[in-house]
């Protein structure tokens, strides 16, 4: 086993790191930026270590001083969490040239997963079923973009290829539209990302969004651990995700999951992944897949008892997984719900002092967070400051306890998506499951 773990992250995320580490023996570091000396994790580690200003691009994002931070504190590996570094090519390369273990895929698994446009490819070669689309970059031929939307059939989407988290896309709905699109959306590419190449694909009206957890060991083994359901967004962002999905068969599970564990057998993928899909007539169309943990992982620990991130620290140590296919048993339900400090009307972010804090508990009940009574939420970074999650026996009874949760949780001295959490919860179309990509940006009156 790895005998000390660089934590190259903050939040919510580097505590879960740090406990899974503790539960294997394994030492952690702390790096942490000049407003968040006072983070949980930090307090917790056996080491920590101040690597710049509260700027993430001059503490989180500033890959020669993590590098340096684990070398003077003589770490073994890193592990990037989410977000900031987690699935930079560059990073995890700089990682495994100074010596360390990258606690992830390696950097070409990352560059191929990272440009949708080479994503899409492998995982047609693999057999994963993908959105109908333009099958490589578009050109500056502008008849022959033409041609491939009225093959494809409107409304189609331009994508960056380089591009995420709901930037770098433009529905068209007509031909008159489409080379304005194209154009606009290439320099929005460029300056966003540093590459204006885009892509095309069917735009699907009314999906819902569903992804499949995976590990692989890059030994040659993977398995799948079902599916969640992650449909409740607000501007491409997810806010509840729940697993297994609502109206998704066992068979059709085994389908779709024995397709993404085969794909990353012929990627000889390492570590944790999830692919992401849109899902609508019955029908699963690949969208990305994201080379890292997610941050709603723990509902798929809930329903198989798998720990992702133990399994993570496994295979960057070199073991085999531990489990296979066979031993993957899908029980009972779990949802999720991010909790952000921010306006639950206005979603303008509201950091500021956390004057009194209860967690909620009860059977079933799991809260995922860094905060405490006296902490300081800093305003330079993202507003999610929790993630309560409920399990049950059946759906109805995850959404009861998560409901209870929900009333029983205080936070007070900032404001919170609490009380949007509580509707939609309460919403009898939630509650009947199945509610698509565009259900929540319509109730809030946003679409």
């Amino acid at each position: 086993m790895l005998d000390k773990v660089l934590i190259a992250n903050r939040g919510e995320i580097a505590l879960r790191i740090l406990r899974a580490c503790k539960e294997l023996g394994i030492k952690t570091v702390a790096v942490h930026s000049t407003a968040d000396k006072n983070l949980k994790h930090v307090l917790l580690a056996d080491e920590s270590i101040c690597i710049g200003k509260a700027s993430a691009t001059e503490s989180y994002l500033n890959i020669p001083r993590i590098i340096a931070a684990a070398e003077v504190t003589n770490s073994i590996a890193i592990h990037p969490g989410y977000g900031f570094l987690a699935e930079n090519a560059d990073f995890a390369e700089a990682v495994e040239k100074s010596g360390f273990i990258f606690i992830g895929p390696t950097a070409d698994t990352i560059n191929l997963m990272g440009d949708k446009v080479s994503a899409i490819n492998a995982m047609k070669k693999a057999g994963v079923p993908c959105v109908p689309g333009s099958d490589g970059p578009l050109t500056d031929d502008n008849e022959r973009n033409k041609t491939i939307a009225k093959r494809i059939g409107y409304p189609i989407i331009v994508k960056a290829a380089g591009g995420g988290g709901g930037r770098g896309m433009r529905v068209v709905r007509s031909e008159g539209e489409l080379v304005k699109a194209i154009e606009t959306t290439q320099a929005e590419a460029g300056a966003a990302f540093g590459n204006p190449t885009v892509y095309m694909e069917k735009f699907l009206e009314n999906p819902r969004h569903v992804e499949i957890q995976v590990l692989a060991d890059g030994q040659g083994n993977a398995i799948h651990l079902g599916e969640r359901d992650c449909s409740m967004q607000r501007r491409h962002q997810k806010v509840v995700e729940e697993a297994p999905a609502p109206g998704i068969s066992e068979q059709m599970r085994t389908k779709i999951g024995d397709r993404c564990r085969r794909a990353c057998v012929e990627i000889n993928y390492r570590g944790a992944g999830t692919f992401e899909f849109l899902y609508e007539n019955g029908e699963f169309y690949f969208i990305e897949m994201n080379t890292r943990i997610q941050v709603e992982h723990p509902v798929s620990e809930m329903i198989t008892g798998v720990d992702l991130i133990k399994e993570q620290l496994r295979i960057a140590a070199g073991q085999p997984l531990s489990i296979d296919q066979s031993q993957i048993q899908i029980r009972g339900h779990a949802i999720e719900c991010r909790i952000n400090a921010e306006d639950p009307q206005t979603f303008i972010p509201s950091p500021g002092l956390i004057n009194m804090f209860h967690a909620p508990g009860g059977l079933g009940i799991r809260w995922e967070s860094h905060i405490y009574a006296g902490y300081t939420v800093p305003p330079y970074y993202d507003s999610m400051i929790g993630k309560l999650i409920a399990y049950g026996e059946s759906r109805d009874e995850a959404i009861a306890r998560m409901r209870h949760a929900l009333e029983e949780i205080v936070i007070e001295g900032i404001k919170t998506n609490i009380p949007l959490q509580r509707s939609i919860m309460a919403d009898e179309n939630f509650f009947a499951g199945g509610t698509n990509i565009h259900y929540l940006e319509k109730k809030l009156g946003l679409a």
